[in-house]
């Protein structure tokens, strides 16, 4: 068995706050979590999870979330409720004829309202996509260490999706962030079942991942193969 995603963790000034946010958009309840707060997966819904952090926001997020759309009622609908939520409007270059909305959360967390009929997000759920820049080297590691199929592969775009369907996680091809960069979302791990974690971090290791360090508690920082720190954490 393999490790489960448990949630993609936000570094947060105002955690707390952050999650709220999220927590009316995706109509989900807020739990402890980390010194913070967890958004819990909902089926093959991702989890959010949002820890303090004072690390500055510098430049657009490598990881960002897509939101869905049955129609354009729906997605404008989903912007004003944001909106009247805290976030606010940006301009990351998309033009007049896409399709999209660009919104940040109220940290500056980028994210976009997907407009109706995407075909790749169709039958997502409204948390539709995971949205990462990364290699196709990183999104094969992913596949593995989580064991979700590869739903997307042209190019060095790479997709992959939980076997049951739900929240797609997808990697652009873009090349790694550079060297010192101070990443302010990770992936969250447990093991699975009857596992441990030292176990589940061998096995990662052997898949191409860099063992980091090690947390008072048992949790364990490793880096994927662009460099990204996740964590492998307790089991539940």
């Amino acid at each position: 068995m393999t490790c489960e995603l448990l949630a993609v963790c936000f570094e947060a000034r105002q955690p707390q706050r952050v999650a709220r946010f999220w927590a009316g958009v995706l109509g989900r309840e807020v739990v402890d979590y980390a010194g913070g707060a967890l958004l819990p997966g909902e089926g093959t819904q991702v989890g959010l999870g949002f820890v303090p952090s004072r690390t500055e926001k510098v430049g657009p997020n490598r990881i960002h979330l897509h939101l869905t759309s049955d129609s354009l009622a729906d997605q404008q609908h989903t912007v004003e409720a944001a909106l009247e939520l805290g976030a606010r409007h940006i301009d990351v270059g998309q033009r007049p004829e896409e399709g999209h909305v660009v919104p940040t959360d109220p940290e500056g967390n980028e994210f976009c309202v997907i407009e109706p009929g995407n075909k790749f997000l169709d039958g997502c759920g409204f948390l539709g996509e995971i949205a990462c820049h990364g290699t196709r080297e990183v999104g094969l590691f992913w596949s593995a260490a989580l064991g979700w199929p590869l739903v997307w592969d042209h190019g060095e775009e790479t997709a992959i999706q939980h076997p049951l369907g739900g929240t797609k996680v997808a990697w652009g091809g873009q090349a790694p962030a550079p060297e010192g960069w101070r990443h302010r979302q990770r992936f969250d791990l447990v093991p699975p079942r009857h596992g441990d974690v030292l176990s589940e971090v061998d096995r990662l290791v052997s898949l191409g991942a860099t063992r980091l360090d090690m947390a008072g508690d048992g949790t364990v920082t490793l880096a994927d193969p662009d460099g990204n720190r996740f964590r492998v954490g307790t089991p539940r």
